[in-house]
C-alpha cells in the first residue's frame, strides 16, 4: 500500500484499517456469495431427486433471490450510513444463514422460489452496505484497492467452494469405480444437495456473531487506533467529504432521481445480467456440451475464478494508481462481453471453451472496483449511500433476468447458445453507457 510520509499517523491508521477490517469483510462476502450461488452445484443432483425441477425452474429460482434482494437494498444501505454497520451486517448474516440452510427442506418449485426470495430479503443491504462502510474508513486514494480486496471474495468463493460442495453432493449417491459400485449413505437422512445448503448456511450465522463484536463502525470508535491515528484518518475523510460537498448538496431523494445514478443502475443491471447468467449456469453449460462427470466438472469451473481473482486485484491497484475509473470499468466489461459471444464457437474444443469462460470471468469481475468508485465522485454521505443502494438493487435484478433467460432459452430450444448471445449484448450495452456517462476521467478522479 502506498504511504504518505508527510503524515505518519495517517499512514499507520490506513494500514491498520486494511488489516483489521478487510479480512473479516472478505470472509463474510465469501460466505454470502456461496450461499446465493451454491444452487449452481446443488442443482446437479437436486433436479434428479425433486420432480419438476428442470433448468427453467432452477433459473427462475436462482433469479428470485434478486427480487427479494431488491426490496430492502436502499433502506438497508441508509441504515448502515445513519445507524450502525456492525449491528446491521450482523443481523443480515445471521438471518441469511438460517434461510440458506432452510433451502434443504424444499420439495416443490413453489417452495424453492419462496425460500430463494426470502434469502434475498435476508441478505439485502449487505453488499451496498459494505461499499458505504468502506467510505467511512478508506480515503479515495485507497478505495478501489480496498474494494478490490473485498470483491475478490467472489472469485475466491468460486475457486474454493466447488470441490467442497462436490464432496457433499456425493452423500446419498452411488458411483462406479473400476467396475465396483460404491454407495455413499445419507447423512442423518439428508441427500447431498441438502447437505450443501446446510453446510454453507452455518458459517454465515457464526460470522454474524463475530461481526457484532469485532467490527468497528467508524474511526472515531476504534480503540485499536491511537488518538493521533483516529484524528488523522477522520481529518482526511472529512477533508474529502468537504471537497465533494462544495457544490449544491443533494438529498437522498434528489440523488435517487439523478440521471447519472439511474444510468449507473442501468449499466450495472446489464452487466449483472451477463455475469450471473454465466455464473449460475457454467457447470450446466460444460456438462451439456461435454458430458463430463461431477469431479472433472468441479475442477474446471474453478479455473475461470482464478483468473478473475488476479484481474480484479490488478484492476483495483491500477485504477487507484492512475486515478482513473472510466476505462478501468469499460474495458473489462467489453472483454467479458466478447468472450461470452465467442463461447458458442468453441464448442467441441473443451480447453478453448474453458479459456473463453476464463476471459469472460476476468472481464466481469475486473470492472467492479472502478465501477463502485464512481458514485462517490459526485455524491456524499446519505445521498451516496442511497444511490449505491439503488444502483445495487436495480442492478441485481439482472441476477434475476440473466439466469431466467438462459434457463428458459435452453428449455425452449434445447441449447444455451441463444441465451449466451443475449448476455453478450447486455454487457455491451453496459460498457456503452459507462463510456458516455462522463464520470471517472483521470482529471476528475484526482483528490
Amino acid at each position: 500500500m502506498a504511504t504518505d510520509s508527510s503524515n505518519p499517523a495517517l499512514d499507520r491508521a490506513r494500514l491498520k484499517a486494511y488489516w483489521r477490517l478487510l479480512p473479516l469483510l472478505f470472509a463474510c462476502y465469501v460466505i454470502a456469495y456461496v450461499d446465493r450461488a451454491n444452487v449452481s452445484i446443488a442443482k446437479l443432483t437436486m433436479t434428479k431427486d425433486l420432480p419438476g425441477f428442470d433448468n427453467a425452474v432452477i433459473g427462475l429460482g436462482a433469479g428470485m433471490f434478486f427480487l427479494g434482494y431488491f426490496l430492502l437494498e436502499i433502506p438497508g444501505t441508509l441504515i448502515v450510513e445513519r445507524w450502525s454497520a456492525r449491528k446491521w451486517i450482523s443481523r443480515i448474516m445471521i438471518s441469511w444463514g438460517i434461510v440458506a440452510a432452510l433451502t434443504a427442506l424444499v420439495k416443490t418449485p413453489s417452495q424453492f422460489y419462496g425460500v430463494r426470495f426470502f434469502l434475498g430479503l435476508a441478505e439485502a443491504g449487505f453488499f451496498p452496505g459494505i461499499i458505504v462502510y468502506l467510505t467511512h474508513w478508506f480515503p479515495s486514494r485507497d478505495r478501489a484497492k480496498a474494494l478490490a480486496y473485498f470483491l475478490v471474495a467472489t472469485p475466491f468463493a468460486q475457486i474454493m467452494s466447488p470441490k467442497i460442495s462436490n464432496a457433499l453432493l456425493a452423500i446419498g449417491t452411488s458411483e462406479t469405480i473400476n467396475g465396483v459400485t460404491m454407495l455413499h449413505p445419507k447423512l442423518f437422512g439428508l441427500a447431498g444437495w441438502q447437505c450443501v445448503y446446510i453446510f454453507w448456511g452455518i458459517p454465515a450465522v457464526i460470522l454474524g456473531i463475530i461481526v457484532l463484536f469485532a467490527m468497528t463502525d467508524r474511526p472515531k470508535d476504534a480503540k485499536w487506533l491511537s488518538t493521533e491515528e483516529r484524528e488523522a484518518l477522520e481529518a482526511e475523510l472529512e477533508r474529502e467529504r468537504a471537497a465533494r460537498a462544495k457544490g449544491p448538496r443533494m438529498t437522498v431523494l434528489e440523488a435517487l432521481r439523478h440521471p447519472k445514478v439511474l444510468l449507473l443502475a442501468l449499466a450495472y443491471f446489464c452487466t449483472v445480467t451477463g455475469s450471473y447468467g454465466i455464473e449460475f449456469f457454467l457447470p450446466s453449460i460444460l456438462r451439456d456440451w461435454y458430458g463430463m462427470d461431477f469431479n472433472k466438472l468441479t475442477w474446471l469451473v474453478m479455473l475461470p475464478p482464478i483468473v478473475a481473482l488476479g484481474s480484479q486485484l490488478f484492476a483495483g491497484w491500477s485504477s487507484d494508481r492512475m486515478k482513473e475509473r472510466r476505462y478501468h470499468a469499460v474495458v473489462p466489461i467489453l472483454i467479458g462481453a466478447c468472450a461470452i459471444g465467442l463461447a458458442p464457437f468453441t464448442r467441441g474444443e473443451l480447453w478453448v471453451t474453458v479459456l473463453c469462460f476464463m476471459v469472460a470471468f476476468a472481464g466481469f469481475k475486473a470492472y467492479m472496483p472502478a465501477f463502485w468508485s464512481l458514485p462517490s465522485l459526485f455524491l456524499t454521505e446519505a445521498a451516496a449511500a442511497g444511490s449505491i443502494g439503488l444502483i445495487n438493487s436495480v442492478g441485481n435484478l439482472g441476477g434475476f433476468l440473466g439466469p431466467t433467460v438462459l434457463g428458459a432459452v435452453e428449455k425452449s430450444t434445447g441449447s444455451f447458445v441463444g441465451g449466451l448471445y443475449f448476455l453478450c449484448i447486455s454487457m455491451a450495452i453496459s460498457a456503452t453507457i459507462i463510456f458516455f456517462l462522463g464520470l471517472g476521467h483521470k482529471e476528475v478522479a484526482k483528490s
